[in-house]
């Protein structure tokens, strides 16, 4: 909500200053409440929203600084602004570690002061825009398979909300089934480039003949079977969103003819002999781990760099189960409603099964397992009987007796839990790393020596 005119509490004990301050503050265009001391402060400002506050550090009763700490308990976001005697510059020191926004020292300079207020009300300006963003972001976009209220779930849509409206190209990561393209989607819709083109392209699903014409496009006749023009998916999403999934396909071939795109934002389809301009914002997703493929020389770095400019992850289901619950839900009425089945929950036993199991396929398989539940269902509650085996068989694993190493080396039981930890990752020796507690370069030297 955008702000009228600043409403500024003023806090000393002075009565002289207190009221020159409340006088020079309204002939500014301020809205001003004046009181004597720390407690009046601190009730005041639960009991209005204002916008700053400026308090004297010494005073009657508790200090500045402890009404600041107070204060900020109650609305942490609010600026406030603390005056001192040059003497007490120290106070001054203290009350900005305590989270004050400036300190003013007296007798206060007023021009000093109006360029304080100045800066604060442009503070208190960005504050406003990132509120109006976020807000737009919950009524732009209705998240879908996103949901999510998991402190990852939480950091992923503030990053989303403060780089949607930027021309950066994305890289969203994460395991198969997280749901990057609805992240791409979602990035999309509250851009700058909302109201043009969304264009996805599957580059796993492509030869690389096929896919340079996919996205490049071709003229007739450039090879057999092009028997008329096609312009190709960059072009298509001309003032709009590309977004290249799978991005860790593409052949090395291929990829040097898209860094020259991203380079300079030129196409020239197979078989022509003109480049054409457009103009694009690029999205990328992959289920691998780019910088391994570097390393393994299957993937240009340069192209990685760029494609890299901002990075996303999703996190894999099992690393969100709260999130678990609001999910099953959220498909549960939509395929009830497909179905035209009355359905109301799950059994606490089937919704337990659910949180527990690890879920590879992430959302994906979560809502394709919710979905044959709700084909099964005669009555008006999923149980365990609709869920797949597949999900009470890894409940079995997990109660199973534990593997005999009696017979075993020390270095031989490393082998096999180094093993068996980048096996249940999917191969993601940084995933692993982090599980073991590790660094990524300790587990390739493990790795090496076993």
């Amino acid at each position: 909500m955008a702000r009228n005119k600043t409403q500024i509490l003023v806090v000393d004990d002075d009565q002289g200053h207190r009221s020159t301050l409340a006088t020079l503050l309204s002939d500014w265009s301020h809205r001003v409440t004046a009181v004597v001391d720390g407690e009046s402060a601190i009730d005041a400002c639960k009991n209005s929203p204002f916008d700053l506050v400026l308090m004297d550090v010494r005073m009657t009763g508790i200090s500045g600084i402890d009404a600041l700490k107070a204060i900020r308990v109650h609305n942490p976001a609010i600026p406030i602004i603390i005056m001192t005697a040059y003497s007490d510059v120290s106070n001054a020191v203290e009350a900005l570690k305590a989270g004050a926004y400036d300190y003013l020292t007296k007798p206060l300079d007023f021009e000093e002061l109006k360029l304080t207020l100045e800066r604060a009300a442009e503070h208190l300006k960005l504050i406003d825009e990132n509120s109006a963003l976020k807000m737009a972001l919950a009524q732009t976009f209705n998240p879908g398979e996103v949901i999510g209220k998991s402190p990852q779930m939480h950091a992923l849509f503030e990053m989303v909300s403060t780089i949607a409206s930027s021309e950066a190209t994305v890289l969203i990561t994460g395991e198969s089934g997280t749901g990057k393209e609805v992240v791409a989607k979602m990035i999309h819709a509250n851009s700058n480039r909302k109201n043009g083109p969304y264009i996805a392209v599957n580059c796993a699903a492509l030869t690389e003949t096929l896919l340079e014409s996919e996205l490049f496009g071709h003229e007739r006749g450039a090879f057999t079977g092009a028997e008329k023009k096609r312009e190709g998916r960059f072009w298509a999403a001309n003032k709009g969103t590309i977004f290249l999934d799978e991005i860790g396909e593409i052949p090395l071939a291929m990829q040097a003819k898209l860094l020259r795109v991203i380079q300079e934002r030129e196409i020239q389809r197979v078989g022509g002999d003109h480049v054409l301009k457009v103009d694009v914002r690029i999205l990328a997703a992959t289920n691998k781990v780019l910088k391994e493929e570097v390393t393994a020389g299957r993937f240009r770095q340069d192209l990685y760099y760029r494609l890299n400019v901002v990075s996303l992850r999703l996190p894999a289901l099992r690393e969100r189960r709260e999130d678990i619950p609001p999910l099953a839900m959220h498909f549960l009425k939509k395929f009830a409603k497909k179905n035209e089945k009355n359905v109301k929950g799950f059994t606490p036993g089937a919704m337990d099964v659910l949180v527990k199991y690890a879920w590879p396929g992430n959302v994906r398989e979560l809502e394709n397992t919710v979905e044959r539940a709700v084909v099964l269902l005669m009555g008006e509650y999923a149980s365990e009987r609709e869920l797949p085996p597949a999900l009470f068989d890894q409940a079995e694993e997990e109660i199973a007796p534990s593997r005999d190493f009696s017979d075993m080396t020390l270095e031989e039981i490393e082998r096999v839990i180094l093993t068996e930890v980048v096996e249940n990752v999917g191969g993601n020796k940084s995933e692993a790393a982090r599980r073991l507690g590790i660094t990524r370069k300790t587990l390739a030297s493990k790795m090496q020596r076993s």
